[in-house]
């Protein structure tokens, strides 16, 4: 059994927090930093970014690759990404399974794809060209979606499944993403993870959302809301024993402290014996 102080846990790097983890690492030994940020090679953001992985291990997460784009690949960004993990040799790279570039022209946002095999096939051969260039395994994150395609043809969770085995790649599995798609699109969120390949999760994320209407909207804004903890209560037992957890807060971001009580949820939640957890599940099937 996991002790509480976990270290397969953390947060994701903020700037407002930067100066205080680097005096203080406040029991952390890896933290996630979005990939964008930190692809100036030289200055005071490259040299940032080498006292921070003096540090801790560093998970980078890109949202800039556009995999589920009809454009080609953007081969300058790729090389970037390749430069930045030689410089900062961290410990996982993710992307997600979206698309936000056309022509050029960038959305600001991560857009969702249809579920079939045309897209399945383009991931793929992208997922590997990125792994090939890269010289290693890379993972992948389920997206969060408010509109479904006519051109589906299998459900989500099926997709994302066959996506991972056929790339041969990880899978960075949000938990928060997957509650908000149960209740905006009507499926039960036990038929996704029943369906997830666990022993390439590489990564969780939890995060806050809030419900506009009848609609869930993932902010990543507020604290993991009762029902994505219920989830990886039920679920984590599933995890590789390296699995890393994240708790992802991208948007009024708090004070570090906020954080760090998040952090211990869910180190609380990993200590506890299998028994338990099986009263959980057990709990759990009783109300659902």
């Amino acid at each position: 059994m996991k002790s509480i102080s976990d270290q397969r846990v953390s947060i994701g790097l903020r700037t407002a927090h930067t100066a205080a983890l680097l005096n203080d690492a406040h029991g952390l030994s890896w933290l996630e930093i979005h990939t964008e940020n930190w692809l100036t090679e030289s200055g005071p953001i490259a040299e940032r970014l080498a006292d921070i992985r003096a540090r801790f291990d560093l998970s980078l997460h890109g949202v800039g690759l556009s995999l589920g784009s009809a454009d080609a690949l953007d081969q300058n960004h790729l090389q970037q990404l390749k430069r930045l993990a030689e410089r900062c040799q961290p410990i996982l790279i993710s992307e997600h399974l979206s698309w936000g570039a056309i022509d050029g022209r960038h959305s600001n946002d991560l857009l969702p794809l249809p579920f079939n095999q045309p897209t399945l096939q383009l991931l793929v051969q992208r997922i590997d060209r990125v792994q090939q260039t890269l010289g290693r395994q890379i993972l992948v994150e389920n997206l969060s979606s408010y509109c479904t395609f006519a051109e589906s043809t299998m459900p989500e969770w099926e997709f994302v499944r066959a996506v991972v085995e056929r790339a041969d790649c990880g899978l960075l599995l949000d938990f928060n993403n997957v509650h908000v798609n149960a209740v905006n699109h009507h499926f039960h969120a036990n038929d996704y993870f029943a369906a997830m390949p666990w022993g390439r999760v590489g990564e969780v994320h939890l995060a806050g959302y809030e419900q506009w209407g009848d609609v869930l909207v993932d902010t990543h804004g507020y604290p993991v809301q009762p029902p994505v903890w219920q989830l990886f209560e039920r679920y984590q037992h599933h995890l590789p024993a390296d699995a890393r957890i994240l708790i992802e807060w991208d948007t009024d971001v708090p004070e570090l402290t906020t954080l760090l009580v998040e952090v211990d949820k869910a180190r609380v939640i990993l200590s506890t014996p299998k028994v338990a957890q099986t009263k959980i599940r057990e709990s759990a099937d009783v109300c659902s």
